[in-house]
């Protein structure tokens, strides 16, 4: 009996390879979760250095994916829904817990409740960028900002009192770096404007890109190599920055709604009335034109 036609399709469709250029970024994203699910793992151990460590190695790792994605061409729903996962894991629940078991247990209760605020509101926040990634109602402008301080920067910047202890400062009371948590985990579900610069596109002179190249591994070996100076004053100046992303977005907001907006009060103007014509009189019978005659 010979077999369905459309059956022979739908099953060389399943079993089609997947390209290789698709499984590239997964394999980051995957990698990415590993460093997160590590991180929780040596904040458990008390090793709170390699722990901060590996979630700085899931960010980098969080922002080379995407980008080598759309190099390769390898986009995918699938790598889309992956890399949210690993988000929540990374940059939610790692960072709180890290958190947690370094100083917010001491609180017992409320400790716990301020790490778990912290992984909820990242979740949220992914939930609200993925429903409103295609929202056709959002002006030009808005694809350079996002909603609220992004995840990954948001497990950055929590971790600042972590910094400042492993370079020698006093810990702060515990009941103030809940409130902090608390201060960020409320940036990230909040309707601030956050300057992304993911449409900004910077096309490097050739005679510069020497100098360029230069720069990008003098701050790779200065993060190496103090880590958590280098961590501190960019998250302190992550934070300082962001009302001038919001000024950025009023400002944008302002000029689009000055170029759109139409006078309430100005009528609209009615066309002109035809230029008068005199009425043409039927031609009589005797009256044909000179050229019919």
């Amino acid at each position: 009996m010979p077999l369905d036609p459309n059956y022979t399709e739908m099953r060389r469709r399943r079993f089609r390879p997947i390209p290789v250029r698709m499984l590239v970024p997964n394999v980051i994203t995957l990698l990415a979760i590993c460093a997160g699910l590590t991180a929780i793992r040596l904040s458990t151990e008390g090793r709170m250095e390699l722990a901060v460590a590996a979630i700085v190695f899931a960010a980098v790792l969080d922002g080379l994916d995407g980008r080598v994605a759309r190099m390769i061409k390898g986009q995918s729903k699938f790598g889309a829904e992956l890399d949210s996962l690993a988000d929540f894991v990374n940059f939610g629940v790692a960072p709180g817990l890290i958190l947690y078991f370094w100083q917010l247990h001491y609180l017992n209760n409320g400790g716990w409740i301020a790490a778990m605020v912290f992984a909820i509101s990242g979740g949220l926040r992914l939930a609200r960028f993925n429903a409103t990634m295609d929202d056709p109602n959002k002006p030009a402008f808005a694809a350079n900002y996002f909603t609220g301080v992004p995840a990954p920067a948001g497990a950055i910047t929590v971790l600042l009192p972590i910094y400042l202890a492993f370079l020698g400062v006093p810990k702060p009371p515990a009941v103030l770096t809940a409130f902090y948590t608390l201060l960020i985990a409320f940036l990230m579900v909040s309707r601030l404007p956050v300057f992304s610069g993911k449409t900004v596109r910077m096309r490097v002179p050739p005679e510069m890109v020497l100098p360029v190249f230069v720069s990008v591994v003098f701050f790779i070996a200065l993060l190496i190599g103090y880590p958590w100076h280098i961590l501190s004053v960019g998250s302190v100046l992550y934070l300082v920055s962001l009302p001038a992303g919001w000024k950025s977005y009023r400002d944008h907001a302002r000029k689009a709604a000055a170029q759109n907006a139409v006078p309430a009060n100005v009528a609209p103007s009615t066309p002109p009335p035809p230029p008068y014509a005199p009425p043409v009189s039927e031609p009589q019978p005797g009256d044909r034109p000179v050229r019919l005659n």
